[in-house]
């Protein structure tokens, strides 16, 4: 085992692509060897195999808002595999599932109180849309089938969520097998109109009316949910005018149509707050989360539902299966045990008001861009942020691999996709530390100006 370790092995393996990953360009990742591969990480960095450090400008992939290595975490995760590493979730369950569940139902907006766990944020999804399509089947009203997605939304590479998600480049592959009655509301966002906004714009909540297009297209008796981000995150952070999501609230209600947020990405204090509904003021019925919740170390997702849907489940023969729904690892000891460290560590520092306290500073910084050539566009809510760039017709691709290049080089991890660079800094960021990143970004920028 430690000779597969060995660095030159590691490279070998690499090369031959053993380690086929997901997302990637592999074979340009394979061919920089160590350049490529993390040894480690402390805090807010990561320390790249040729001894590099970089600061980790999107918490992983949005997932470990408290840093790396944390030591109550790290010690969470040993006590509760010594005492209970695994259970069956099937027709029985365990302590810290039970009580976790109930934190975070209690974190979750008023009448939100039931959870059903899963694994991941794909996972979630495909949970929650299940649970949207039972739901109606239950209550004599089967004629429910269509799911509503949103342009350029994202919830994860599930069947379901692929389906629902509306980024072209996840979906074109897999065409021929997507859901059927599936269909698209337009995304929030009109250049023209929202350009260099600084939280939420003040344009844009008629844009909701679109969902009354697609009622009136269908038919609400046949429309089970709508599902969006309150803040659309993978693809380059879309942010709900003012009103907007208030909007789709109404018009869902009116119609009977089940309202889903997604805060796999927003959920446990990304937006200052314990999920985006509650900053935003809008309840939905049902909420998925992952990511944040155990601070990446143990993947972990879940659905949280109305008192109404869970109800409606609860019905039949008391010896019955209510949802045959779920998954080896639903609620995992560990993941709940990390969860619950998680979640505590959060409330101990505040981390809801450091968010808050955060926000302006990176919105400064990131709009202080505005004066490079090569910016099309700033945005920014709670602690995210977007620089969109001004396309470069034939040579978007080439740009991608170049800025995530040129930051390895000055320092700084980015998230490129396409002509966006994203960013969801930890939570335990000093505001020098969200200054230093800008200030790498812009160097990283200029370079590529030069070049593209």
């Amino acid at each position: 085992m430690n000779e597969l370790k060995n660095e030159s092995l590691c490279a070998v393996a690499m090369s031959e692509g053993r380690n086929w990953l997901p997302f990637s360009a592999n074979r340009l990742v394979n061919g920089r060897g160590d350049h490529r591969v993390v040894a480690s990480a402390k805090g807010p960095y990561y320390t790249m195999a040729d001894g590099r450090t970089v600061f980790d400008t999107l918490s992983g992939l949005w997932c470990t808002p408290l840093g790396h290595g944390h030591p109550r975490i790290v010690e969470a995760l040993r006590q509760q595999a010594e005492t209970l590493d695994f259970a069956p979730g099937f027709q029985m369950t365990h302590a810290p599932a039970v009580t976790l569940a109930a934190r975070i139902a209690k974190m979750a907006p008023e009448g939100l109180e039931h959870v059903f766990f899963a694994n991941s944020g794909s996972e979630a999804v495909d949970t929650a849309l299940k649970i949207a399509i039972g739901f109606h089947k239950l209550r004599g009203d089967g004629g429910r089938f269509r799911l509503i997605g949103r342009e350029r939304g994202y919830h994860g590479v599930g069947f379901g969520g692929m389906s629902v998600g509306g980024i072209v480049s996840n979906r074109k592959m897999f065409a021929t097998v997507m859901m059927p009655g599936v269909d698209h509301l337009r995304h929030p966002y009109d250049h023209a109109h929202v350009a260099f906004s600084k939280g939420q714009p003040e344009w844009g909540a008629c844009l909701a009316d679109d969902l009354e297009r697609l009622v009136a297209l269908h038919d609400a008796s046949t429309i089970a949910a709508v599902i969006v981000e309150p803040v659309q995150g993978s693809t380059g952070v879309l942010v709900p005018p003012v009103g907007y999501l208030q909007k789709l609230r109404e018009i869902c209600t009116k119609h009977g149509i089940l309202l889903i947020f997604d805060e796999v990405i927003t959920g446990f204090g990304r937006m200052g707050e314990n999920f985006a509904s509650q900053r935003f003021g809008v309840t939905p019925d049902m909420i998925t989360f992952a990511k944040a919740v155990t601070n990446g170390i143990v993947p972990m997702g879940g659905v949280i539902v109305t008192s109404e849907i869970y109800k409606t489940f609860m019905n039949g023969p008391e010896s019955a299966i209510e949802f045959a729904h779920g998954y080896t690892y639903s609620g995992h000891p560990l993941a709940a045990a990390v969860a619950h460290t998680v979640l505590d560590i959060m409330e101990e520092k505040g981390i809801n008001g450091r968010v808050k306290a955060l926000e302006p500073v990176l919105e400064e910084e990131v709009h202080a861009l505005r004066d490079l050539k090569s910016v099309k566009d700033l945005r920014n809510i709670g602690l995210t942020a977007a620089i969109e760039l001004v396309p470069a017709p034939e040579k978007s691709a080439l740009r991608s691999v170049q800025l995530f290049e040129y930051g390895l080089q000055k320092g700084v991890l980015l998230r490129v996709t396409g002509d966006i660079i994203s960013f969801g800094p930890p939570f335990i960021s000093t505001p020098e530390q969200i200054k230093e990143m800008i200030q790498k970004v812009r160097k990283v920028l200029l370079k590529c100006e030069e070049d593209f």
